[in-house]
């Protein structure tokens, strides 16, 4: 078994690990940038009277795109539906489950790289180490900076491993943070919109028997 090559390619398998990471974290914050905006901004407009009037508040028309327009916009699309307060309730926890799903989304990359890349610097330190022993074995040590320069090589292989393992946590720890911030403000949003499709009506909604009857 060449040994050499299986090095190599530990060594191309964590660059093509840290070009993915990268590419992630310029997605992730560009997505985590623009949907909290969008969420800031609909906090401001998304009012009583606003919700009252029927219509779509502004930034919630079938234009915007982003999560936080997409959740208010499906709550109030629904409110034919809704029989009763726990209809509503129902359908917000729904929304919010599953806008929250696509907030984490592209996440597991990050943390499997974060958790995969030291063990790949191990392997291919053990690799070049292997590499190295078997040339020793073949040609004795005629070539000190030859063996030298193979144990460097080795343990650069770790290293390059925790720093792209380094590098992923950072940003993986700051992306969860902003998930939860986007979370906070998806929630007082859905409570909005919740409030919102209950006051129109020309009574309360009633509780469904059961919970009623709870």
């Amino acid at each position: 078994m060449n040994m050499s090559l299986l090095h190599d390619a530990t060594f191309c398998a964590m660059y093509v690990s840290a070009a993915i990471v990268t590419l992630v974290i310029v997605e992730r914050l560009i997505f985590y940038g623009y949907t909290l905006r969008s969420a800031r901004a609909l906090e401001a407009t998304l009012t009583r009277e606003t919700l009252a009037s029927g219509g779509l508040p502004l930034g919630v028309d079938g234009k915007a795109q982003s999560i936080p327009a997409a959740a208010i916009r499906q709550m109030l699309d629904e409110r034919a539906s809704y029989r009763s307060r726990d209809d509503i309730e129902d359908m917000s926890s729904a929304i919010f489950v599953a806008s929250k799903a696509k907030l984490e989304h592209h996440l597991w990359i990050l943390d499997t790289v974060v958790t995969a890349a030291p063990l790949m610097g191990l392997l291919g330190t053990i690799l070049g180490i292997i590499d190295t022993f078997t040339a020793l074995a073949q040609s004795g040590i005629s070539d000190p900076q030859g063996v030298a320069a193979g144990i460097g090589t080795a343990l650069f292989a770790t290293a390059l491993g925790i720093t792209i393992a380094l590098y992923g946590l950072v940003f993986l720890n700051h992306f969860r943070d902003r998930v939860e911030r986007i979370a906070d403000h998806l929630k007082i949003l859905l409570l909005r919109a919740a409030m919102g499709v209950a006051a129109p009506a020309a009574a309360p909604l009633a509780r469904s028997p059961a919970r009623a009857a709870a």
